[in-house]
């Protein structure tokens, strides 16, 4: 049984230190692309923030974040950016990256700002089901190759393609998916039920991985409200066994989720199928529809 952790503030330099390291554990980087302490530093006292969760006896995760702007109609606004969140490995799934998520959105409302936006591999099922189920953020921006090439080992071979998602703080949605009384996780089977249809799937083979599957000739807009986008759920594992499959999904789930943005679609949940394991999926709602 793992030691108990708990979320507290990164302020001095001798903890700063230790995020660098966690990074190179979580990314398994060089010390060239590693964000350095005197640069989080400056940011926390600049109104960034760093939150870490601890044991007694190491620091076993953290979420880094800093003061950004957007553009309105009324001129610039002020969001919180959160540039990293990287816990352990032998640390994952006790609920620490929500935990971390959770402390950062009170600390930026104590800030007064609504907005936090942070970009993710779309293709990864773990980050998606944190970041749009669990935590209720949205997405409707692709960005291509957002990070250029990059050298890390989780990264390295494929365009750095992300989403950028939206999570706004004051919200009756996250606020309700933060709290203790959090709404039923929806199945693949209540959307369907719901009217959505299939809009991009895959096709397993006989050594257990994806490959994605032409679109079909449908026309999207409001008379499709919900729409179904499968991703492999374990494409960490697919890029190891073969990256130009790897190569494939990525160009595949890029014109499909720009043709949908671009079509008034937004991200609203990501799901995996009980009656069809080792399947996962994004929903899709178009324009102000709801289920």
């Amino acid at each position: 049984m793992k030691a108990a952790w708990t979320i507290k503030l990164i302020e001095n330099m001798d903890e700063m230190h230790q995020v660098e390291e966690v990074q190179r554990r979580v990314w398994r980087e060089s010390d060239i692309d590693i964000v350095p302490a005197h640069l989080m530093n400056s940011a926390v006292h600049n109104g960034g923030v760093v939150l870490g969760a601890c044991t007694d006896q190491q620091l076993v995760g953290f979420v880094f974040g800093f003061p950004g702007t957007y553009h309105t109609a009324d001129g610039p606004r002020i969001k919180h950016y959160s540039s990293m969140l990287g816990v352990l490995p032998e640390w994952r799934d006790q609920g620490i990256g929500f935990a971390l998520k959770r402390a950062q959105w009170q600390m930026v409302r104590h800030q007064g700002i609504d907005r936090i936006t942070w970009t993710f591999d779309p293709l990864h099922g773990r980050n998606a089901w944190l970041n749009i189920t669990r935590l209720g953020a949205v997405c409707s921006t692709y960005l291509r190759d957002f990070y250029g090439k990059m050298r890390d080992t989780l990264n390295q071979g494929l365009p750095s393609d992300r989403f950028d998602v939206d999570w706004w703080v004051n919200s009756h949605r996250v606020n309700r998916r933060l709290s203790r009384r959090r709404r039923n996780d929806l199945t693949l089977a209540h959307f369907v039920s719901g009217g959505a249809r299939m809009y991009a799937q895959a096709e397993i083979d006989t050594h257990g991985l994806a490959h994605p599957v032409a679109v079909p000739a449908l026309k999207v807009g409001k008379d499709l409200p919900i729409l179904l986008v499968e991703i492999p759920t374990d494409f960490a594992r697919l890029k190891e066994m073969d990256i130009q499959l790897a190569r494939q999904w990525r160009l595949h789930t890029r014109s499909v989720f720009e043709a949908l943005f671009q079509a008034g679609y937004l991200v609203t949940d990501f799901i995996h199928s009980n009656d069809e394991p080792g399947r996962s999926y994004y929903v899709l709602c178009h324009g102000e529809s709801t289920l």
